[in-house]
């Protein structure tokens, strides 16, 4: 099935960016989304953005305009973006791969998703 590998996490100032990353190997044939999950201490686990192989985008309405996902031109490799980043962007995020029969808030929902990476945290200072 593949597996997915996250990097690119680490501790920032508000107001600072991070670029995580998250490579897939061997998924080609099962997966036609990758998408970026976080997970707050005591908090469920909560849709960032997702995006299709298509290049397709969804977000979570309160984190567009601040956060992008993209991926590479192969479309083994998913990236998101995080600008403007607030103290309550403190998580530790998950990347997610899956074969979707559905757009939209489908792609949202963590039981859509049978792969996962390790996470990766994200720390932000005020």
């Amino acid at each position: 099935q593949g597996h997915l590998v996250e990097s690119g996490g680490g501790s920032v100032q508000a107001g600072g960016s991070l670029r995580l990353s998250c490579a897939a190997s061997e998924y080609t044939l099962s997966r036609n989304v990758m998408a970026w999950f976080r997970q707050a201490p005591g908090k469920e686990r909560e849709g960032v953005a997702a995006i299709r192989l298509n290049g397709s985008t969804i977000y979570d309405d309160s984190l567009k305009g601040r956060f992008t996902i993209s991926q590479d031109s192969d479309k083994n490799t998913a990236y998101l973006q995080m600008n403007s980043l607030k103290p309550e962007d403190t998580a530790t995020y998950y990347c997610a791969a899956g074969l979707l029969w559905e757009w939209g808030s489908l792609a949202m929902r963590p039981d859509a998703y049978n792969g996962w990476g390790q996470g990766t945290q994200v720390t932000v200072s005020s």
